[in-house]
């Protein structure tokens, strides 16, 4: 899979990702939940979605607070892929 151009990245984070954010060669996005037993329940609904699109995310979690980082490694940068897995991430949040 071919690296999108700044460009490209930079409209999709303009329109379409607008609360992603460019963090070097990966987009990141932090979330807030009410407890940590919601910040779990939404990383195991991520979880199955980036299984089934075979694209894993980088992750941090903090109690409350997850954290998200996507990139295609393969690529050196930022796909199409990711920003794919960033909008199925943002549709399972409540």
């Amino acid at each position: 899979m071919k690296a999108l151009t700044d460009v490209q990245v930079e409209y999709a984070l303009k329109t379409t990702h607008s609360r992603w954010r460019l963090e070097g060669k990966f987009i990141r996005r932090d979330f807030v939940f009410k407890n940590f037993v919601e910040a779990w329940g939404f990383m195991n609904s991520v979880a199955l979605l980036a299984e089934s699109m075979d694209h894993h995310p980088n992750w941090d979690n903090v109690y409350n607070q997850v954290t998200i980082r996507l990139s295609t490694h393969d690529a050196d940068g930022l796909t199409e892929k990711d920003f794919q897995l960033a909008g199925a991430i943002d549709s399972v949040l409540p």
